[in-house]
């Protein structure tokens, strides 16, 4: 029907209306979907025209009718996949701009007139945003039938890889209010975009033929076990195996390329095959979660063992709904790989799926959309307020990652959550009504060793531990009701043995950043917000395992296993659990290469956190020469949010090696510990970090700033912040920029600065009487190379350092001879090597070389400066000049490209609050800058210590809400590193009771 058009816009009858059907070109989950609302369409005699890029034996098999017209255009191209189970993010949104952003224009104008030449009466899409703005252009209703939207899924995806595309987020959600209502299917994601809402059942296809008509005409018997191998049209290209599979168990593998080579115990399936049909003759499902294959298992009650896929986030919502209905099975990624299924698939066998809503959703939306057709207002303001506020609220923190609780976040979703591992520490006197009850958790355990520190959340890990127990003990909170990763986590450990806690903070960069690896001086205050680790020890005959670990144990041999459990790993879409058995970190007698470690992590992307913790103890294989003969159990609960800034990664490493230390009777000093942590994120994980970040998280106190020159790692002091000085930091919410040039790069230059400059220097030391004069330095006057400038020179022939270079050194000498930048094989050709273990220098790579080089000569004679009037006399000149070092900072870094448009409008609000007038004359915030590896991330406020200081702060982060639409996390206050908090021993109080 036409918009304002009354009954006179119908174009022939009630009877018979005519649809246009969008449907997105990510994957044939949506194509399935849209066969059952079309079928009910055209059953009740209307024309449907179909707007696709998917085969049309989807939409035949099932639907013989004239009055179906399959139109073959694909207007968006969904999320682009590296392999069948990981999403290229970057890909997706240029792929996104080329195919629907560029011919925009030349898209609407087409749409428009195509759907005015068929007369349509009604444009549905699933869920293509451009066909609501040509239904609007058009002046024809619209609808959306779907469980996500692609604003949701792409806000991600330009957050992590490509904040250059974010305008294509906000042009979708646009599209996407044009549509009248959204017919919600079950499994949904946030959808704020979407003026009101009609939720629906399961829209799933109907089932054709009995198990036994199936299984008679592929010749299976009644009694063999047979597993659906399902990767939603995705080839799989693996080389599969027939041990893979239980003695008697056949594999159905859709998909499969004529090319592929199956064992005989694997069915190839025709590229046609009705899936449904297949699920109702199998006995379980092998896949990855789409909407297609979860709401088909759950239709039909199939047990469903899935693999996740890396970065689209549709699925933990679909992965929720499955396991809610105790429908799903995870399979680690590798044991996929390896072909280590059997237990996963007997495990399977063992569950009884339980889904009893509804599965009529296709019949449901039919009529709603024919009603609507035909003139029917369905849209109700009633509650679309609060939905749309609802949903934002959701959408916002997923995508943010913020520790802490929303309101009016469905209860289901409440379930990702940890009341631990999510939320920040806890101010004192936000406990205090409870610090009872608190305390009654704590009496739940002996503490053998350590003290508390008055830690508020400590306490409340323990209080965490302790529920843990009494779920495992009491039963109570079914496996329905708890987060697989509380599951998992319950039954780690043995309560009657002795466990071994860590604390380590993250930290707040006030000075010095990256410049760390440069040597510089930096100051780096502890935050409170901090990681818990839980570390028992077992002999392996005595380890509690998991399911799928128990089984691989009998089939290789037993031997030390580490078991992990991360808490709030589902809300970063990261598996919550993983195992290994830690021989595979040794080659025969000896642990593996750092180089192999590496390689072992990055097969699967959703296990990569594991690096972080696992990666612990093959550095101390390798460094301390540890020998691990017990199985490790760990558990990881932090609540340092990720890709802020603020180290959440060291303080994982930290928290997990110090655990482990004490486990294990190891004597590591703080400082030790701290570079053995680096060893894990620069050789183990692969990120080329600095030492600062773990040296915070290790060395520091609480309430002051810890100032160490990074050569490597040498502890100068602790510095006291005055009182009358305090440091904010405020969340940008950008994890990171792709337009900007990435930490890497400006690490790579760094180093290619150096070495350029020990080069000159060496050059420069040739116009000795004994030596040619180089005609890199004929500029210079060999006057001026008298004895003491001949030392200098050959004190900078072998620099170790570029911050051991002073700045009036750098510019009289060096600057005008390093060039802004320069490919690497050029440089390559010249240098040989530029001297860093841990990047690589990319020969087809453009790099700047003389911003970054500066970037660190500067900052430590700025850190030492600043350092120096922390301890001054208190003067508003001090406080001045603390502001002015801070923002210069700043800028430096964007000089090497490292800044972001968020931190640089963080940074300019707190100039405008800074320099307006006030009453006394006297600003309370004094300076700002970048933090970290910068490219987003936290921005470090300082101001003074005042009531008005901490008013503005909250003002800067309404502001900074409104503008961009993300409300920043503050971080305040300081806790102790983990040296200083020690480790806690611990073991469970036996209730006298339950012996009897």
């Amino acid at each position: 029907m036409r918009i304002g058009c009354g009954e006179s816009g119908i174009s022939a009858s009630k009877d018979h209306l005519v649809f246009a059907y969008y449907v997105t070109g990510h994957g044939l989950g949506h194509a399935t979907r849209v066969v059952e609302v079309v079928r009910h369409l055209v059953a009740a005699g209307h024309d449907v025209h179909v707007v696709t890029g998917a085969p049309d034996f989807v939409f035949t098999s099932d639907i013989q009718s004239p009055n179906l017209h399959i139109r073959k255009v694909l207007l968006d191209c969904g999320a682009v996949q590296a392999d069948a189970l990981t999403v290229d993010r970057l890909a997706s949104l240029e792929k996104y701009s080329q195919t629907a952003v560029v011919p925009r224009a030349s898209i609407l104008a087409t749409e428009v007139e195509w759907l005015n030449s068929i007369k349509a009466d009604l444009v549905v899409s699933d869920v293509v945003p451009v066909a609501c703005r040509a239904a609007a252009d058009a002046g024809i209703r619209s609808v959306c039938v779907t469980n996500f939207s692609w604003d949701f899924i792409y806000a991600e995806y330009v957050m992590a890889a490509g904040l250059n595309h974010r305008s294509i987020v906000w042009q979708i959600a646009e599209d996407y209010s044009h549509c009248e209502f959204l017919l919600r299917l079950p499994g949904y994601c946030p959808m704020p975009a979407f003026r009101d809402v009609i939720d629906v059942p399961l829209v799933v296809r109907r089932i054709h033929k009995s198990r036994s008509e199936v299984r008679k005409e592929l010749g299976i018997a009644e009694d063999v076990k047979v597993v659906i191998f399902n990767f939603g049209g995705q080839p799989a290209g693996w080389k599969l195996r027939e041990e893979w599979l239980p003695a008697g168990w056949l594999c159905l593998v859709c998909g499969a390329s004529d090319s592929q080579i199956l064992p005989p115990n694997f069915i190839r399936l025709p590229k046609d095959a009705y899936t449904p049909d297949l699920i109702a003759a199998s006995d379980c499902m092998l896949g990855k979660i789409g909407y297609g294959t979860v709401s088909e298992a759950l239709a039909y009650k199939l047990p469903f063992v899935f693999v996740r896929r890396d970065y689209f986030n549709e699925e933990p919502f679909l992965r929720n709904m499955l396991e809610y209905y105790h429908g799903g099975v995870e399979m680690i990624r590798r044991d996929l790989l390896v072909g280590h299924w059997k237990p996963y698939l007997e495990r399977a066998l063992k569950i009884s799926p339980c889904y009893e809503g509804g599965i009529n959703g296709g019949e449901v939306a039919a009529l709603i959309l024919q009603e609507t057709a035909a003139g029917k207002n369905y849209s109700s303001d009633k509650l679309s307020g609060a939905r749309r506020l609802r949903d934002a609220i959701v959408l916002g923190y997923q995508l943010q990652r913020a520790p802490g609780r929303d309101i009016c976040i469905p209860d289901w979703y409440l379930l990702a959550e940890n009341e631990v591992g999510l939320r920040p520490a806890v101010a004192e006197n936000e406990i205090t009504g409870n610090i009872s009850l608190v305390e009654a958790h704590i009496e739940d355990f002996e503490i053998l060793h350590g003290d508390l520190h008055g830690l508020p959340d400590t306490m409340a890990f323990l209080k965490s531990l302790s529920s843990l127990h009494f779920e495992t003990d009491s039963g109570k909170g079914t496996e329905k009701r708890l987060m697989r990763e509380r599951a998992a986590a319950a039954a780690l450990f043995d309560w009657e043995e002795e466990i071994y806690i860590a604390r380590a903070p993250g930290r707040l960069d006030v000075m010095g950043g990256i410049a760390d690896y440069s040597g510089s001086l930096v100051l780096q205050m502890p935050i409170r917000e901090a990681c818990h680790v839980a570390v028992q020890t077992n002999h392996p005959s005595k380890h509690k395992l998991w399911k799928h670990a128990e089984a691989r144990q009998q089939a290789t041999g037993q031997g030390p296993i580490l078991q992990i459990v991360s808490f709030g790993s589902e809300l970063s879409n990261r598996a919550p659990t993983f195992d290994m058995d830690l021989s595979d970190f040794l080659d025969g007698d000896k642990p593996i290469s750092y180089e192999e470690a590496f390689k072992y992590f990055s097969q699967d992307p959703s296990q990569k956190w594991a690096s972080y913790v696992a990666g612990t103890i093959l550095v101390l294989m390798i460094e301390l020469g540890v020998r691990f003969t017990e199985s490790i159990s760990i558990l990881v609960s932090s609540a340092v949010p990720e890709g802020k800034g603020v180290s959440s990664s060291a303080s994982v490493e930290v928290a997990t090696m110090s655990a482990i230390a004490a486990a294990y009777g190891l004597n590591i000093d703080s400082r030790k510990l701290a570079i053995l942590c680096q060893k894990v994120e620069n050789r183990v994980v692969g990120a080329p970090c600095g030492v600062m970040d773990q040296m915070a998280s290790a060395c520091g106190e609480a309430n002051k700033l810890l100032a160490m020159v990074c050569q490597p790692a040498e502890v100068k002091e602790l510095v006291n912040i005055p009182t009358h000085i305090r440091f904010w930091g405020i969340d940008s919410g950008i994890r990171h920029s792709v337009g900007g040039t990435d930490y890497g790069s400006v690490r790579i230059g760094a180093f290619m600065g150096r070495k350029m400059i020990k080069s000159a220097a060496n050059a420069l030391l040739s116009q000795s009487p004994n030596n040619t004069p180089s005609q890199e330095v004929d500029e210079v006057n060999s006057d001026e190379n008298d004895e003491s400038e001949m030392n200098l020179f050959e004190a900078e022939a072998e620099l170790d350092y570029l911050c051991n270079l002073t700045t009036h050194r750098f510019e009289a000498v060096y600057a005008k001879q390093l060039p802004e930048s320069i490919l690497g094989e050029a440089f390559l050709n010249k240098y040989i090597d530029h001297n860093d273990t841990v990047t690589t220098i990319d020969p087809n790579r453009n790099y700047a070389v003389k911003a970054p080089a500066k970037h660190p000569v500067y900052e430590d004679f700025r850190v030492k400066a600043f350092k120096a009037l922390l301890t001054a006399a208190t003067t508003d000149e001090q406080l001045s000049a603390l502001g002015e070092l801070m923002y210069q900072c700043h800028y430096s870094y964007s000089d090497c490209g490292l800044g972001s448009d968020g931190t640089d409008r963080l940074v300019k609000l707190v100039q405008e609050i800074q320099h307006r007038p006030s009453r006394d004359g006297q600003p309370s915030l004094l300076g700002a800058k970048i933090t970290g590896g910068g490219s987003g991330g936290t921005v470090c406020v300082i101001g003074r210590n005042c009531l008005r200081s901490s008013e503005e702060i909250l003002e800067i982060q309404r502001r900074y809400k409104a503008a961009t639409g993300h409300l920043p996390f503050i971080f305040e206050g300081s806790s102790p590193g983990a040296g200083k908090f020690g480790y806690l021993k611990i073991r469970r109080k036996i209730d006298s009771s339950l012996k009897n």
